[in-house]
C-alpha cells in the first residue's frame, strides 16, 4: 500500500508529530511496511483460533487453606465487656 504525502502528513499531524520534510519519504516507506503487516495479519483464517484473555497461560499459585495459628476465641474475648454465644455485643446505633 502506497501512501501520498498528504495523508502522511495528516497521520503525523493526528499523532501530534512534528516530521520535517525531510522526513516525509522516510515516514511514508515506514508507515506503509506497517500497513501491508497489517494486511497479512487480516488475511490469516483465525476462525478455529479461541480467544484468550492473556497470551500466557497462567496458573494461580494458591496456597493451601490450613489453620496456621492456634484457636484463640476465649483468650481474646476474655476482655471483651459483654459476648453471648461466642459474638461480641456492642451497643445498638441504629433505631
Amino acid at each position: 500500500m502506497s501512501l501520498d504525502e498528504h495523508t502522511v502528513r495528516h497521520m503525523a499531524k493526528l499523532a501530534r508529530l512534528g516530521i520535517s520534510e525531510s522526513q516525509i519519504g522516510q515516514y511514508q516507506k515506514e508507515m506503509a511496511q506497517i500497513l501491508e503487516f497489517v494486511d497479512q495479519l487480516q488475511s490469516i483464517d483465525t476462525s478455529s483460533v479461541e480467544p484468550l484473555a492473556h497470551p500466557i497461560e497462567i496458573r494461580p499459585n494458591y496456597r493451601p487453606d490450613v489453620v496456621i495459628e492456634p484457636e484463640q476465641r476465649d483468650h481474646l474475648q476474655s476482655v471483651a465487656p459483654e459476648i453471648e454465644s461466642g459474638l461480641y455485643l456492642v451497643p445498638r446505633v441504629v433505631e
